[in-house]
């Protein structure tokens, strides 16, 4: 994690530096989550509403930008898990996170965006139970990475972006409990606003 943080950091000085345009502001949103999980015994639940808050940075050109982020984010999903093939178990996910993504992209008739990049997510804390509210004991990892990927939108200070984010590595360690590969996919929809 020390070796993301300083990579990152180093990105955006040398960009800074050698960029042309620099703006930084508050970013807010909602999303739609679920968590995608595999084997017989599980599948995917419905969709959770989140929502994100923190602050954004782009650098760069005319046409080319680097835009981390810091934000934090509320999301979650649900497991439906059965067993011998009979009875279903609905377990719902929360969790709360510090996430860092660092979007790359291009700029086109100034006012559209493509972007990608990957993100970082500390989890702060998370809660999973069952339909009568008792809490699974099931250990997720503190940091994980991902990617994010999408369009956006400049409109005088306002910045929009949609956005598709999964993981690339499992969210939770292994559990004799819960023995499936439990990976969070969400679609973001944002608006920030560029203070300079």
């Amino acid at each position: 994690m020390k070796k993301l943080i300083f990579l990152i950091s180093s990105m955006i000085l040398s960009i800074g530096v050698y960029g042309q345009d620099f703006s930084i502001g508050p970013k807010a949103g909602i999303s739609s989550a679920n968590i995608h999980v595999n084997g017989d015994e599980f599948e995917s639940g419905s969709n959770e509403f989140g929502y994100h808050l923190g602050l954004f940075v782009r650098m760069g050109g005319s046409s080319i930008f680097v835009q981390p982020e810091f934000l934090y984010t509320n999301t979650g999903g649900s497991v439906i898990k059965t067993d011998n093939g009979n009875t279903e178990t609905t377990f719902d996910a929360n969790f709360d996170r510090f996430d860092i993504p660092l979007m790359f992209g291009f700029k086109f008739f100034d006012f559209f965006r493509v972007q990608a990049g990957p993100i970082a997510t500390i989890l702060v804390d998370y809660k999973i139970e069952d339909a009568l509210n008792v809490p699974l004991d099931l250990d997720y990892k503190t940091s994980t990475f991902g990617y994010q990927a999408g369009i956006g939108l400049d409109v005088g200070n306002l910045i929009f972006d949609l956005k598709y984010e999964s993981s690339l590595s499992k969210i939770s360690k292994s559990s004799p409990l819960f023995q499936t590969d439990q990976r969070q996919n969400q679609i973001i929809l944002s608006a920030g606003f560029r203070l300079f």
